[in-house]
């Protein structure tokens, strides 16, 4: 005599559904609950073989007319395909794991947006202490604009060893880049440990930049008189005309190569011999000849404000092609000077 199966509910559910096919089942299972469905799957992972007797019994409990074929066999993986095929995979994890579908949650958002906003000092000050590989790794994600701001900071014999790195640099595992992304929002990102006063410093600086030399020396002593807070970020982003011989030369004809001759002849009317010759000698030799005859006439008649807006000018576009990352500000000059 045959033994009659002691099933729950929730088998003989199981049962049914994987005997209806695929199809069916695929359309019956959007109805159920998410409770339902996890007692579903938990019950047909139980179940093995089921004779054509019992299937028969259970189909009559239910009055339906489903049963086709001998039997069932492997009924837990049956019902894995079927859910598998009606269901998407973050369905069924979010079934089993007991919470609904659409709050399960999100991958972290990707930080390199936010990297990408940060001053590159700022970066330069995490990468100075990693590894070369992690500093090629992160430069090899960032722009080619703030990869390049960065290196400039850093040593020369550091900056060399993360060069040759990323030149040589293949793809990087997944579990490493997540170990770098984790420390990059720690110690970097999170405003907790690291508070971000850079666009204070930069507002502070740009209105600085607007003053005169002995002007801005006189704000800069009252300054450091009253113990400002980040008054170094604040004086790493001020640049007057008046500072250009401390600029690099190459720093400089790349100022100079898209200035017009008239805006440097007249920025250069009533300057000292030393400014004059910083900036003659960092253009060519046919634009100084033209400035050195226009500046041999003398300045009367030229308004004092048309010279400074003209410096100004210059400065402005010094201040803009260091934020790019094309050569670092001397901030040195500006602190002796205070």
């Amino acid at each position: 005599m045959t033994m009659t199966l002691t099933l729950t509910r929730a088998q003989k559910a199981a049962a049914i559904l994987v005997a209806m096919g695929k199809p069916s089942a695929s359309r019956l299972l959007k109805f159920f609950k998410q409770e339902e469905l996890k007692a579903l799957i938990e019950a047909a992972r139980l179940l093995r073989t089921i004779p054509q007797g019992d299937l028969e019994r259970i189909v009559a409990e239910f009055e339906a007319e489903f049963t086709e074929g001998a039997g069932l066999l492997d009924s837990a993986d049956k019902m894995d395909t079927i859910l598998n095929e009606s269901l998407s995979p973050e369905e069924v994890n979010a079934i089993m794991n007991g919470r609904s579908a659409d709050t399960t949650p999100a991958e972290p958002q990707s930080i390199w947006p936010e990297i990408e906003k940060l001053e590159p000092e700022r970066l330069a000050n995490f990468l100075a202490g990693e590894h070369a590989q992690t500093a090629a790794m992160v430069l090899s994600r960032v722009s080619p604009q703030l990869a390049a701001a960065v290196l400039l900071i850093l040593e020369k014999p550091q900056r060399g060893e993360i060069v040759k790195r990323m030149v040589a640099l293949a793809n990087v595992p997944d579990a490493a880049t997540r170990i770098v992304e984790k420390q990059l929002r720690e110690r970097v990102l999170n405003t907790s440990s690291t508070r971000d006063t850079s666009s204070g410093q930069i507002r502070v600086a740009n209105m600085l930049n607007e003053l005169e030399k002995s002007q801005l020396d006189e704000v800069i002593q009252d300054l450091e008189a009253a113990d400002t807070p980040d008054l170094a970020g604040v004086k790493a982003r001020i640049f007057n005309f008046d500072d250009m011989p401390f600029l690099q030369q190459k720093a400089r004809v790349l100022i100079f190569d898209g200035l017009s001759t008239e805006v440097v002849t007249l920025a250069l009317r009533g300057a000292d011999a030393e400014l004059t010759e910083a900036v003659l000698s960092s253009i060519g030799a046919r634009s100084r000849r033209m400035i050195e005859s226009e500046l041999s006439q003398g300045a009367e008649g030229i308004a004092l404000a048309d010279i400074m807006g003209a410096r100004k000018t210059i400065a402005s576009t010094t201040v803009r092609l260091a934020r790019e990352g094309a050569f670092s500000l001397p901030s040195a000059p500006i602190a002796e000077a205070a």
